[in-house]
């Protein structure tokens, strides 16, 4: 099995490709604390019926980071790791949908577990357009 170089993953704004497809890479994911409560407090929100994703431009540049927080509310240890598993798979579907540089928080609600899959997916889609459409106003706004 041949692995991508780490420089080669960071081009690709965080997306290596494996046998498999597309894969997260450790510099596609958000992974310290630090890293969380920057985008909570600095951030921007976006409410869908299954989920809320916080995002927050970055001025490093870089492709997008996603990281997921499912609270002990919503269920045992069995049923969060599912949730999580349910969304990452839905957001490595979606990844080549986002292009900024942007921090991405995913807070799924109880309904992830009993969402069909394609549901799931449509809401992270329409979630990450909402994120880089507002992140090129952004930046657009910025260089006017």
């Amino acid at each position: 099995m041949v692995k991508d170089s780490s420089r080669e993953a960071r081009e690709a704004g965080g997306i290596s490709s494996s046998r498999h497809g597309l894969k997260f890479s450790r510099t596609s994911r958000l992974l310290r604390h630090s890293d969380f409560e920057r985008v909570y407090k600095g951030g921007r929100r976006h409410f869908a019926s299954r989920l809320t994703v916080f995002y927050l431009a970055r001025q490093d540049g870089g492709g997008f980071r996603v990281g997921f927080t499912v609270g002990k509310a919503l269920g045992g240890a069995v049923e969060r790791n599912r949730m999580k598993r349910r969304l990452r798979e839905a957001v490595r579907l979606h990844l080549p949908q986002v292009q900024a540089p942007v921090d991405i928080v995913v807070n799924p609600k109880k309904s992830v577990l009993t969402a069909d899959f394609t549901e799931l997916e449509n809401e992270i889609s329409r979630a990450f357009a909402v994120v880089q459409k507002s992140v090129e106003n952004k930046s657009a706004a910025r260089n006017v």
